[in-house]
């Protein structure tokens, strides 16, 4: 088993879990900055867009190097595209690769992708073993262009990826969950490990579930316990509020480390276990927008109003600026309606 960088990261491990739509590379900037996760994961990719030659896919794929360790999260079901992908996923200077098989969202699962895969165990091991054997053959020295990708697929990549890359070979992941309909998350984890993932993390609900109800530790822990004789390590994913009971899961239930999903949002500084002063809200929301604007343009401002909205709580009048930024179109327009004289005004929450 080639585990790379994955040996060498703190205990516990803690970082963001990846998310459609909201871990962008702007995203996980502002998190490396203020909060330092030991580990990055890119939004999910679609193997079988990047070979059809979606360029704008690999919007996705942008990163920092202070990022890393950064790991690209791709989804699919074609077996042939996994081993496309993954020369992709190399030539860019991923530090490893994540195979998403816990999304459970309609378009993804309905046609057996993301959590699909959990109903497919066969062709899931197909997929991760596929993908380990494109890496080997990278590692060896096979190039991006002798694999049939598309020819602008390959130029971007070109264009993109970082000089003088070391070829060797990138750990396998998987992300997924605890069952389709219900939970049988002790077997299903049973047949990734005959692939020897260098990692599997577990979100504690069921596909069925989607992102309601409660996450079942229990069942994660129970998972933990086979995953654990093996040198796999496991991350637990789930209703994770704070650092604190972060550590306190990894803790109780024997996992390796976590993934914090929706309480980061707008809270970089959550994985350092600080509370941030308003000002410092209103300055790293400004620094995020102009992130957005240079690493993915000006031209369509209206998906980072989201993030701005999630800065904007815990204060007096939070609820009247949040509707002044879900009307702006630049990062200057943030700047001024975030300014000084906007910052007396407000008082915290208590």
């Amino acid at each position: 088993m080639k585990r790379g960088f994955w040996d060498k990261l703190p205990s516990p491990i803690i970082g963001i879990s990846p998310m459609d739509g909201v871990t962008d590379a702007p995203f996980r900037l502002i998190t490396a900055k203020h909060g330092s996760p030991h580990v990055t994961i890119t939004e999910f990719t679609s193997v079988e867009g990047i070979c059809h030659g979606s360029v704008k896919a690999l919007i996705a794929f942008k990163f920092d190097n202070i990022e890393r360790p950064i790991v690209a999260q791709v989804y699919g079901i074609d077996v042939e595209s996994f081993y496309k992908s993954a020369f992709v996923v190399a030539e860019l200077g991923f530090d490893g690769i994540d195979i998403n098989m816990g999304c459970p969202a309609t378009s993804v699962s309905s046609r057996g992708a993301g959590a699909g895969l959990i109903r497919t165990p066969d062709l899931a091991k197909q997929i991760i073993r596929t993908t380990k054997q494109a890496l080997k053959d990278w590692s060896e020295g096979k190039k991006i262009e002798d694999v049939d990708l598309p020819k602008e697929i390959v130029a971007w990549v070109k264009e993109h990826q970082p000089q003088n890359i070391e070829r060797h070979l990138l750990p396998v992941s998987v992300k997924t969950r605890i069952g389709y309909s219900e939970i049988t998350v002790e077997e299903w984890v049973k047949h990734l490990l005959e692939e020897e993932p260098a990692n599997i993390c577990i979100h504690g609900r069921t596909l069925k579930q989607m992102y309601t109800g409660s996450a079942n530790w229990e069942a994660i822990g129970s998972a933990a316990k086979i995953i654990k004789q093996t040198k796999t390590t496991v991350m637990g994913n789930g209703d994770i509020h704070s650092m604190p009971e972060a550590l306190e899961k990894i803790k109780t239930y024997g996992v390796d480390g976590a993934l914090i999903g929706r309480a980061a949002f707008g809270n970089p500084w959550l994985l350092k276990n600080l509370t941030p002063t308003i000002e410092e809200k209103f300055a790293v929301a400004v620094e995020h927008a102009e992130l957005y604007e240079k690493i993915l343009g000006a031209d369509y401002f209206v998906p980072m109003r989201k993030h701005l909205a999630w800065y904007i709580r815990g204060f007096s009048n939070a609820s009247e600026l949040r509707q002044k930024l879900m009307q702006a179109k630049s990062s200057q327009e943030v700047k001024d309606i975030l300014s000084v004289e906007t910052l007396q005004n407000v008082t915290p929450v208590i």
